[in-house]
């Protein structure tokens, strides 16, 4: 599954949930930055990690 992240999208890691909800700061090809409150500011490469969307993205160009 494939999801385009944009700056503001709230997203989770389900691999480390105790990173609690993130925002994502910036996404460039592969490469998302997402400030997490439990984890602080996270660059992660989508080829090696999972990030979901969440429900209640409060960017409405997120919304179906």
């Amino acid at each position: 599954m494939s999801f385009d992240f944009t700056p503001g999208m709230l997203v989770q890691n389900p691999d480390r949930p105790d990173w609690g909800i993130g925002q994502v700061q910036s996404a460039i090809g592969n490469r998302v930055t997402v400030n997490f409150e439990h984890a602080g500011k996270v660059t992660m490469n989508l080829a090696g990690a999972r990030l979901e969307p969440l429900d209640g993205d409060p960017d409405p160009r997120n919304r179906g």
